[in-house]
């Protein structure tokens, strides 16, 4: 693949996960759809997009001996519908930017956690790196005027964790837009009884319904496959890499379109969890070297 070419799906892709935290807390702050709602249509429309690609990929499959039928499973498909969940409710008073430095702050911590517990050493300064992302995060939630609601940003480090741990199930599939369209599609029933059980929360609105499509269809389904299409193009230490940018491309696109105030508290906290992280990250490319 040409360098031009993995540098402009690496940006669509990078984008495209922004874009989901910035459609739903636009939604949810803009509009009166309920979380619950958000997330049925964010999780059927993901799913729908995925199935047709795989269908479609399917007389192409069978032709290389492949069936072309989904993948995944029932435990990563709770773990998708456990993170679409918690993050819907998180940002219901979560400002974007502080959202998706949570979510990406768990993420990294959980799949590092498990990587300290299946007995993969850190480095000095990989442990000064996680020792300033959680410095981070702690100056983000301590009391303040600027602090983020504890509820929400609890609901969001849980849909971190639970987005770390679908990663770590699904790393080694063979096929991962087809893992990711199989798990999509078995979330739908429990998006499903979760709206079952908010009921007599439901508030449907049509320019939130058009938020949460897009956010499934455009910035989860399509964002998956183009992220998967690059990842092979870069080395894992980088795909790591430019993900950092993720929580930056949000809070930029919060300012611009959500009117949200960049704070001091905010400011300082990102720099130390994206550097942190970075500094984790690092470490594991030198080992890789």
């Amino acid at each position: 693949m040409p360098r031009a070419r993995t540098a402009l799906l690496t940006t669509l892709a990078l984008l495209a996960f922004a874009g989901n935290s910035l459609l739903c807390r636009l939604a949810l702050k803009g509009t009166t759809i309920d979380a619950a709602s958000f997330t049925i249509a964010r999780v059927a429309a993901a799913a729908l997009v995925l199935w047709v690609i795989v269908m479609a990929r399917r007389q192409r499959e069978r032709a290389s001996g492949r069936d072309g039928s989904l993948g995944g499973n029932w435990l990563s498909a709770l773990a998708l519908f456990c993170y679409a969940a918690a993050f819907s409710f998180a940002y219901l008073r979560l400002n974007a930017g502080a959202g998706a430095l949570l979510l990406f702050a768990s993420v990294q911590a959980t799949m590092t956690g498990y990587g300290l517990y299946a007995g993969e050493p850190l480095r000095a300064h990989q442990w000064i790196g996680l020792a300033l992302a959680l410095t981070g995060l702690v100056w983000l939630l301590l009391p303040g005027l600027a602090t983020p609601p504890l509820h929400s940003s609890l609901l969001m480090i849980a849909a971190g964790i639970a987005w770390g741990i679908y990663s770590l199930h699904g790393r080694r599939a063979a096929d991962p837009v087809s893992t990711t369209a199989g798990n999509f599609v078995r979330a739908v029933p429990m998006a499903l009884a979760l709206g079952a059980v908010m009921q007599a929360e439901r508030s449907l609105d049509g320019a939130g319904l058009g938020y949460a499509l897009l956010s499934g269809a455009i910035t989860s389904g399509l964002g998956y496959v183009i992220w998967y299409a690059v990842v092979p193009q870069l080395r894992a230490a980088t795909a790591a890499t430019v993900q950092l940018s993720v929580p930056v491309i949000t809070a930029v696109g919060g300012i611009a379109l959500l009117d949200e105030a960049l704070t001091f508290r905010l400011a300082l906290s990102a720099a130390a969890v994206l550097g942190g992280i970075a500094l984790v990250i690092a470490g594991k490319r030198r080992e890789r070297a």
